[in-house]
């Protein structure tokens, strides 16, 4: 008799343990689907393209990707193969920034370029063409602005020069600075 109330007692014990670890596991599993939903896409494109205007209808600026996902925890827009273009009102050609990836932020303002990237800004009437070689480069869109930390490096045929880190205006007056350790090659006509 003492025996078989043992024998219930353990078995009592191993019921309850098993629906105990079943609890956690299915709280656990439940746990991991809810984080998975929360990091959802919004919403998604290939070929995405948008093109912004000013306050009087003329393109301010434009962008276009290979691939867009946007994202419903930071409301963050991530892009593949992003290609920027940046208008001037002064009859200047459009600056274009290529790069590998970018990260645009919820506000719209906040783009960061990942990775190699190009900005470059055909000759025109007014002004020559120009080639800057850098990587990871912040740009933030309601002023024309751009900044990195990275080497860059500025060509404008038959000159070049290069450092590490970059401010630039994209706007009169287009001011481009390198910060640190600057070096040039300069050909005088």
């Amino acid at each position: 008799m003492m025996v078989w109330q043992e024998l219930k007692l353990y078995l009592g014990l191993i019921i309850v343990a098993l629906l105990s670890w079943g609890l956690v596991r299915w709280n656990q599993e439940r746990d991991v689907e809810m984080k998975i939903a929360e990091n959802n896409l919004d919403f998604f494109s290939s070929g995405y393209y948008k093109k912004q205007m000013d306050s009087e209808g003329l393109p301010k600026n434009q962008l276009y990707a290979d691939k867009m996902q946007h994202q419903k925890t930071d409301g963050a827009t991530y892009l593949e193969k992003p290609v920027m273009t940046l208008y001037n009102r002064t009859g200047q050609s459009p600056w274009l920034i290529k790069s590998e990836t970018a990260v645009l932020a919820a506000d719209g303002d906040n783009l960061k370029l990942n990775g190699q990237t190009l900005i470059s800004r055909e000759v025109s009437a007014r002004n020559s063409a120009l080639t800057i070689h850098t990587a990871d480069l912040q740009v933030k869109l309601d002023r024309n602005y751009a900044e990195t930390q990275a080497w860059a490096e500025i060509i404008s045929p038959p000159n070049q020069t290069s450092g590490t880190g970059m401010e630039v205006t994209f706007v009169s007056p287009i001011n481009l600075n390198l910060l640190a350790k600057v070096k040039g090659r300069y050909e005088l006509n």
